[in-house]
């Protein structure tokens, strides 16, 4: 293998006793030495297998030190890891396994009951978090007879959420994964004395590439969390002195509502990141209150997942700012014909760098949609402001178009949650024979009828144009989430339906 994409062992050579990563639950620890250890000789393992460059290994598990050991052993033998996401039904499973075809599937022993269902598809598997994985784990290093890898060459498939459509797998290559550790590491400014612990799902982008493998590659520490909640993320700052740590904005909010976060002062922590979704402003205001710095960011499975950068100071005034670019990746905002949008005009976002993915799997087509001349199209739509700050508006597929004006959910969102009595609002369009789509509110109370509908229109009409006051309002005891805590428009729009 090429010494300049296994930066693991030249990390290990660097920091060999520094603590890289720490299970929260169990408290237990392994330094940059052992974790490279680990995944020698899982790598090692996997070529007794019958692995081989190309050939696809998958893990169905909860956020487990195996996901760093196969990723990392996948990339010593140019193999490609595929986490899956735990979270999906045995069919939808199933499909993802049928589309990647993997070799080896690693199991683990939480999730044996869906073992039997899922091993038809796959010729081999093996149970992660067991005596006799770790056994794997601590043989002899097989030596390094691998076969010659190229940075282009793919390292991990990531499948979308497939929220909005079939999930698509998203080839990420040496290259990508790389590039995305350096350009946050350098725009980030992270160092070996960050910690961070991670509470996003390891199947997800956001758990591996957003602050996991920089801080890794840096040599600071990752604490693999995984049963999110308010009081428990509180005390296990404290516990590891994290200095930085990305949650979705569902988990802010929950987050600020903890007696625990009133209380704590949070002194070894140098900012919070919120990503995955736009972050309402309550959440900003309860950080600044504490005086503490919070920020958000924004990234996708394709490309990143960090793209921007942006200073607390600055986000604090400019509330809802994504920021400017990073070091090295280009952005561009265009409309439909393709020309470039003026200041504060919106159009969709493009992105590109090395960090792009390569293509999706078993599927040119949506590749060739999505990726053109090197730029991705994201589908989001943003807009940058005189002094070239970002502001990321919303999906282009959410955009709603009613009466003839486009109507864009986020601005109405970010105004309707602010009312003191909305614990959480999601606007969409619904078919309306009239007005081609109808502004839709859904609305979950922190005191179940204390506002109705009436009270809501005016209180929209304070700061709203006519067009985007939504028509029609729906309360719901709770928002459905995806898998990493956005809430799920899809399944409103089901909702919608049934009300």
């Amino acid at each position: 293998m090429r010494w300049e994409l296994d930066w693991l062992e030249n990390r290990a050579r660097l920091s060999p006793n520094k603590k890289a990563i720490i299970d929260e639950d169990t408290n237990k620890s392994w330094t940059y030495e052992e974790i490279n250890k680990r995944s020698s000789s899982v790598a090692g393992w996997l070529k007794s297998q019958g692995v081989k460059k190309g050939d696809r290994v998958a893990l169905l598990s909860p956020n487990n030190i195996s996901y760093f050991d196969l990723l990392f052993a996948c990339g010593k033998i140019g193999a490609i890891f595929v986490p899956l996401n735990w979270r999906l039904s045995e069919y939808e499973l199933n499909e993802i396994l049928l589309d990647c075809s993997p070799l080896l599937l690693g199991i683990h022993q939480k999730f044996k009951n869906v073992f039997t269902s899922l091993k038809a598809v796959v010729p081999s598997s093996f149970y992660v978090g067991d005596s006799k994985y770790e056994e794997s784990t601590a043989q002899l290093d097989r030596g390094n007879h691998f076969d010659p890898i190229t940075e282009l060459d793919p390292l991990a498939i990531i499948y979308t959420g497939g929220t909005t459509g079939q999930p698509k797998g998203v080839v990420l290559s040496h290259q990508s994964i790389q590039w995305n550790a350096i350009n946050t590491v350098l725009s980030w400014n992270l160092s070996e004395a960050d910690v961070t612990i991670n509470y996003m799902p390891l199947f997800h982008t956001g758990g591996l590439n957003a602050l996991s493998l920089p801080i890794l590659m840096t040599g600071g520490t990752v604490v693999i969390g995984d049963q999110f909640t308010g009081q428990k993320v509180v005390n296990s700052i404290e516990q590891y002195s994290c200095t930085i740590i990305l949650l979705v904005p569902t988990m802010y909010h929950l987050l600020i509502q903890t007696e625990e976060f009133q209380r704590s002062e949070f002194p070894s922590m140098k900012v919070f990141l919120s990503g995955a979704a736009p972050c309402p402003f309550h959440v900003y205001e309860a950080f600044k209150k504490k005086g503490l710095d919070f920020k958000e960011g924004y990234g996708l499975t394709e490309a990143g997942p960090n793209n921007f950068f942006i200073h607390p100071e600055e986000a604090q005034v400019k509330r809802g700012s994504v920021g400017k670019p990073m070091l090295f990746n280009a952005i561009k905002l265009i409309k439909d014909e393709g020309h470039e949008v003026s200041i504060n005009e919106v159009g969709e976002l493009l992105i590109k760098g090395k960090h792009s993915f390569s293509h999706y799997w078993n599927n040119e087509l949506a590749t060739l949609e999505t990726k053109k001349e090197g730029w991705i199209h994201t589908g989001d739509l943003a807009k940058k402001d005189a002094d070239g700050f970002h502001y990321i508006v919303g999906r282009k597929k959410d955009m709603i178009i009613s009466g003839g004006e486009n109507v864009y959910p986020l601005e109405i969102e970010h105004w309707i949650a602010a009312h003191p009595e909305v614990d959480e609002v999601a606007v969409i369009g619904l078919p309306d024979e009239k007005w081609g789509e109808l502004v839709t509110a859904f609305i979950v109370q922190k005191h179940p009828q204390s506002l109705d509908e009436q009270e809501l229109k005016t209180y929209c009409e304070r700061k709203l144009g006519r067009y985007k006051i939504p028509k029609k309002f729906i309360s719901l005891n709770e928002l459905p989430k995806t898998h990493v805590g956005k809430i799920d428009k899809k399944k409103l729009k089901e909702l919608s339906t049934q009300t």
